[in-house]
C-alpha cells in the first residue's frame, strides 16, 4: 500500500467517525516560540489542550508534516531515524476518551483492506499500557487483545508530558510483530526492532508539576476535562504495509536513495532492519542523502529559505550534509538537480503543491548548492592555511576561534572543519568553538527577548491575559479612545502604581495603539490617566492576545483600574500606513515582473520608508527595478480604493489573496485589497486610497542571503525630498562640469577612469622608486656570523606589496652561494610592520623567515620559512625590529 493511500485511509476513517479533517500546519512552528519546527501532530492543537483557546471542533484528525533534528547525526546509522516524517493523529477535546480512542485505533489497524482498513493481522499486534492503567488494560482485553500481548510499562515508556507543568497522562502504544527473522520472542520489552511501534495513544487526564525529567514529576491531580492525542507514524506504517525493512525502503524515500546510488556507482543494501553499521559507510551516506534531500524539499516547500540563523540554518546544514555526502561518495558534479526532482515525484502524490511550486523550490535549492560548492573551495583554502600554521606552531588542535571564524565569516560547516582537520592529524578546540557559538546565540536571544518582552517574565503576561482576556484593538477605525488600565507592569511584575520617571508597561482593556508585527512598526503616542500622563515608547504583543504599551511616566501617577485616554501619534501612523500599503504594491509588482516565486520573506514598514525582502534565486536587473517603480507609481496615479475585510481562509484563497509562507492563519483572516491590483492577507494598517502614497522611490536592491533579495524605498514626502536633493546635486555637478544635466553621468565616469589610470601610474612610479635601490642595499649587506644581513627601512609611502617585493628583490641580489637574510621595516598609519626574506643558503643554516619575524614580534606574525611578515607595533619600534632580527641571526 502506497504511503499516500495510507494517509487517505487514515483521514477517511476518522472523518467517517465525526472528526474534522484539519490540514497539516506549515513545518515552521510560527505560533510556538519554543520550537523551530513542528515536531509532532499535536503541536498545532496545544492552545486547545492548555485551555488557552476554545477549539472549533470536539474531534479532529490530521496528517502533520514534522521535523526532528536532535538525532540528526544518527540519520542513516539505524533503520528508524529520519529528520522529516509524517504523523497521523486523531484528537478529542473533552469528547471521547480511552473507550473511544482504543477501538478507533484497533478497527482501522485490523479492518480488511477491501473495507478501507490497513489489514494488519490482529494476532501480531501487541499493546502496552502504563503500569497502573487498569482502565486501558481492560479496554484492550474487551477489544480482543489477549492478556499475554498486553504489556505494562513504566514512566519512561508509557507516560507522556510536554516536559513542562501542565496536562499529561498515561500512554498506550501499539506494536507489530514483524517475525522471528527480526529478533527474539517476548514482545516490545525484549526487542523493539522485531516489535515495531506504529501507534501511540496519549490519555491526558492529569495535571503535573515539578517536571525534572521524563521519569521524575509530581501529579497535581486529575483534569476535569480529559483530552485524547494519538499519533501513528506514517513512515512506520508504510514500512509494515509495504513489507520492507526500514523507512529508507518505503515508496517515498527509496527512489531518492536508488538515484543517489546510481550517480555515485555505490551499491545500496538493506541490512534486515539492523543498523547500517560502520562497516558499510557508503550505505550510511546514501541514507543521509535520501533523508536530507526529502527534508530539504519539504522545508523549502513550506517557505523556509537557507540562511545563517534559525530555521534557515537548519535547512542549510541539512542540505550541506547531503551535498557533502554525495561528494564523499564520489559524485563531484551538482547533485541536487539529479536528486530533488526524484524527491518531488515521491512526495507529490501526498502534497501536489510541491509539483506546482517546484520552480521556486528548485531555484532555492540549486542556488544553495552552488553557493556551498563555492564555500567549499574558498573555505578549504583558508582552512589549509590555518592547519599549516597550527602544525608549524606544534599545536595539537586548531583553535576554537579559527573554527568559529570559518563558520561565522565564511559559512564553512564545523563538521567539515572537524573532518578535514582530522585527516591532517589535528583535533579542533570544540569547547572553544561551542563557547563562541553559545555567546553569539545568547546575545542574539537576549536582544530579541528584550525587544519582545522587555525582560518581564512571560508568566506575568499570561496572568494578566488569564485575568482579563484578550485586549481589544480598535486602531483600524480610530486613533484615540477612552480605556481602563488593566495592569501596570514593572520589571519585577505587576505593580499598583507608577510615578513620574518610571519606565513601565501598561495593559489597557481596549487600545487604538498598533503593536509591532507583520513588519509594521508600532504606534507611539500619549496615554492620560487621571492626573498622570505617560509617553508610549513601544507597543508589543508578547503573548497572543495581549497588547502591552511600553511607556515612561512623564507627569503625575498612573494606577491600575483608572480610566484614561489613549491617543496615538497620527502623523506617524499615517506615514507608516503609507509605507505598508506601498509594500503591498511593491510585493505584487515584483511578482508581476519576476513570477509567482518572488514571495515576501520579510519587511519593515516605518514612517516614510520601507524595506521589502523577497525570495528569488538571482539579482534583479536595474531595468526591471525601473519598470517596477514605474508600475507602482502608475497604481498611485490611478488612486485605487484600499479596502480591508474579514473572511474565511478558504474564501481568501479562492479570491487569490496572497499569504506568507510559514504563517499560521486561523479560520477567519483579514484581507487588504488595493483595487483589483493587489490582494493580500494582512493585519496591518493602511491608507484608504493608493493616491495618498504620493510617490514611491526605490533606492536600492541587494542580496541579504542565499536566494533572498532586499529592496529599500522611500514613500510620500520622504521620496519627494530625496528627489529634490538628487536634483540639486545633479544641477551642481552640471554647473561644475559645464555640461547639460543629462551628460553629468558620462563626465563623472570619465573623471573616475582618469583618476584610476593616474593611480596606476603612480603605483608604477612608487614601485620603481622603491626597487631602484635594491642593488645598492644588497651591496651594503652586513656580515653577521657569516650571514649577509640587510636590515633597512622602506621609503616613505611604500605599499605593503612594494615592501614585500623590495625584500625579495634585495635577497635576489645577494650571491646565492652566500647565506642571506633581508629585513625590510615600514611605517604606516602610526604602526610598524616587518617583512623578512631568507635565501636557500641561509635556510640550510637553519634560519627561517617565520622564526625571525616571531622573534621580533614576541611570538606573533607568520608566513613561510622563505618569506614572513608581522605588524601592529608602534612605528617608533622600527629600529628595534631590525636590530632584533640581527640579534636573532647572531644567536642562531
Amino acid at each position: 500500500m502506497k504511503t499516500a493511500e495510507i494517509k487517505r485511509r487514515y483521514l477517511a476513517h476518522f472523518e467517517a467517525n465525526g472528526h474534522a479533517v484539519v490540514p497539516s500546519a506549515p513545518l515552521p512552528a510560527i505560533s510556538d516560540p519554543n520550537l523551530l519546527f513542528v515536531n509532532a501532530g499535536m503541536v498545532q492543537f496545544v492552545p486547545y489542550f492548555l485551555g488557552q483557546q476554545t477549539p472549533p471542533y470536539s474531534r479532529a484528525v490530521s496528517v502533520q508534516k514534522c521535523i526532528r533534528t536532535p538525532d540528526i547525526d544518527e540519520v542513516g546509522k539505524t533503520s528508524r531515524h529520519g529528520t522529516f516524517f509524517q504523523m497521523n493523529g486523531n484528537f478529542s477535546f473533552g469528547d471521547y476518551f480511552k473507550d473511544g480512542a482504543i477501538p478507533f485505533a484497533w478497527e482501522l489497524s485490523t479492518k480488511s483492506v477491501s473495507d478501507g482498513g490497513f489489514g494488519l493481522d490482529p494476532e501480531r499486534i501487541w499493546a502496552t499500557v502504563y503500569l497502573d492503567d487498569d482502565e486501558a488494560y481492560d479496554i484492550w482485553l474487551r477489544t480482543g487483545v489477549p492478556a499475554e500481548r498486553i504489556v505494562r510499562r513504566g514512566k519512561k515508556d508509557n507516560f507522556w508530558s510536554m516536559g513542562i507543568p501542565g496536562p499529561a497522562g498515561p500512554c498506550s502504544e501499539l506494536y507489530y510483530d514483524r517475525g522471528p527473522e527480526y529478533g527474539a520472542e517476548g514482545g516490545p520489552e525484549v526487542d523493539e526492532d522485531r516489535y515495531l511501534e506504529f501507534w501511540n495513544l496519549v490519555f491526558m487526564q492529569y495535571e503535573i508539576a515539578d517536571v525534572r525529567s521524563k521519569e521524575q514529576f509530581r501529579i497535581v491531580g486529575e483534569l476535569p476535562k480529559k483530552n485524547i492525542d494519538t499519533g501513528m507514524g506514517l513512515e512506520r506504517m508504510a514500512s509494515i504495509l509495504q513489507g520492507v525493512d526500514n523507512l529508507y525502503e518505503i515508496d517515498e524515500v527509496r527512489p531518492i536513495l536508488e538515484r543517489a546510488a546510481e550517480l555515485t556507482g555505490k551499491r545500496y543494501g538493506a541490512h534486515s532492519g539492523q543498523a547500517a553499521n560502520q562497516s558499510h559507510p557508503d550505505d550510511v551516506r546514501l541514507r543521509v542523502v535520501a533523508d536530507h534531500v526529502r527534508t530539504a524539499l519539504m522545508l523549502i516547500g513550506d517557505g523556509v529559505a537557507p540562511s545563517n540563523e534559525g530555521r534557515g540554518y537548519v535547512l542549510r546544514r541539512i542540505m550541506r550534509r547531503a551535498i557533502r555526502s554525495v561528494r564523499l561518495l564520489g559524485w563531484q558534479e551538482r547533485a541536487l538537480p539529479e536528486l530533488l526532482p526524484v524527491a518531488r515525484d515521491c512526495m507529490a502524490p501526498s502534497y501536489p503543491e510541491l509539483a506546482a511550486d517546484f520552480d521556486r523550490i528548485s531555484a532555492y535549492a540549486y542556488a544553495e548548492e552552488d553557493a556551498f560548492l563555492a564555500t567549499l573551495r574558498a573555505g578549504t583554502t583558508i582552512l589549509d592555511t590555518a592547519i599549516t600554521e597550527t602544525k608549524s606552531a606544534g599545536k595539537p588542535a586548531l583553535s576554537g576561534d579559527k573554527a568559529f571564524q570559518l563558520h561565522d565569516t565564511y559559512g564553512f560547516p564545523i563538521d567539515l572543519t572537524l573532518e578535514i582537520a582530522a585527516e591532517q592529524g589535528l583535533d579542533v578546540d570544540r569547547e572553544g568553538f561551542r563557547r563562541l557559538m553559545a555567546d553569539q546565540r545568547a546575545r542574539a536571544k537576549a536582544d530579541a527577548q528584550a525587544r519582545k518582552t522587555g525582560h518581564t517574565d512571560l508568566s506575568a503576561y499570561r496572568s494578566v491575559l488569564d485575568a482579563g482576556g484578550p485586549v481589544t484593538f480598535t486602531g483600524y477605525t480610530e486613533t484615540a479612545r477612552e480605556s481602563t488600565v488593566r495592569a501596570v507592569l514593572g520589571t519585577d511584575g505587576p505593580r499598583a502604581a507608577a510615578v513620574e520617571g518610571d519606565l513601565v508597561e501598561l495593559v489597557l482593556d481596549t487600545t487604538p495603539f498598533y503593536a509591532e508585527g507583520g513588519g509594521q512598526q508600532p504606534d507611539l503616542g500619549m496615554i492620560t490617566v487621571g492626573g498622570g500622563q505617560v509617553e508610549v515608547l513601544d507597543v508589543q504583543q508578547p503573548v497572543p492576545g495581549l497588547i502591552v504599551h511600553r511607556a515612561r511616566v512623564i507627569r503625575g501617577e498612573v494606577r491600575t483600574g483608572e480610566t484614561g485616554y489613549a491617543e496615538i501619534d497620527t502623523s506617524r501612523r499615517r506615514a507608516i500606513s503609507r509605507s505598508h500599503t506601498a509594500t503591498h504594491l511593491v510585493h505584487q509588482t515584483m511578482r508581476n515582473f519576476l513570477g509567482e516565486s518572488a514571495t515576501q520573506a520579510g519587511s519593515l514598514n516605518a514612517p516614510g520608508r520601507l524595506r521589502f525582502d523577497f525570495n528569488t534565486a538571482t539579482g534583479v536587473a536595474p531595468s526591471v527595478l525601473r519598470d517596477v517603480e514605474q508600475q507602482v507609481n502608475e497604481v498611485l496615479l490611478a488612486d485605487l480604493e484600499v479596502h480591508a475585510f474579514v473572511t474565511s481562509l478558504d474564501e481568501a484563497r479562492r479570491i487569490g489573496a496572497m499569504a506568507l509562507f510559514g504563517e499560521k492563519y486561523g479560520e477567519q483572516v483579514r484581507v487588504v485589497e488595493v483595487g483589483d491590483y493587489a490582494r493580500e492577507l494582512c493585519g496591518g494598517t493602511h491608507v484608504s486610497r493608493s493616491g495618498q502614497l504620493g510617490l514611491v522611490k526605490i533606492l536600492s536592491e541587494s542580496s541579504i542571503g542565499s536566494g533572498v533579495r532586499r529592496v529599500e524605498a522611500l514613500v510620500g514626502m520622504d521620496a519627494f525630498n530625496f528627489l529634490a536633493r538628487e536634483h540639486l546635486l545633479v544641477s551642481r555637478l552640471a554647473e561644475l562640469y559645464r555640461v547639460p544635466s543629462e551628460q553629468v553621468a558620462d563626465r563623472v565616469e570619465q573623471t573616475v577612469t582618469q583618476l584610476r589610470d593616474a593611480e596606476k601610474e603612480l603605483e608604477k612610479l612608487r614601485a620603481q622608486l622603491v626597487l631602484g635601490g635594491a642593488a645598492a642595499f644588497a651591496a651594503q649587506a652586513k656580515d653577521v656570523r657569516g650571514v649577509a644581513y640587510v636590515g633597512i627601512e622602506a621609503p616613505e609611502g611604500a605599499a605593503g606589496n612594494d615592501v614585500r617585493t623590495l625584500a625579495q628583490e634585495v635577497r635576489g641580489r645577494i650571491d646565492p652561494a652566500r647565506p642571506g637574510v633581508v629585513a625590510v621595516a615600514a611605517r604606516s598609519n602610526g604602526k610598524a610592520s616587518l617583512v623578512v626574506s631568507v635565501n636557500p643558503a641561509a635556510r640550510s643554516r637553519g634560519l627561517a623567515a617565520n622564526d625571525l619575524v616571531k622573534a621580533a614580534f614576541s611570538g606573533r606574525g607568520g608566513g613561510s620559512p622563505d618569506l614572513a611578515q608581522g605588524g601592529g607595533l608602534p612605528e617608533s619600534e622600527v629600529p628595534t625590529l631590525l636590530l632584533t632580527v640581527e640579534k636573532a641571526i647572531a644567536e642562531a
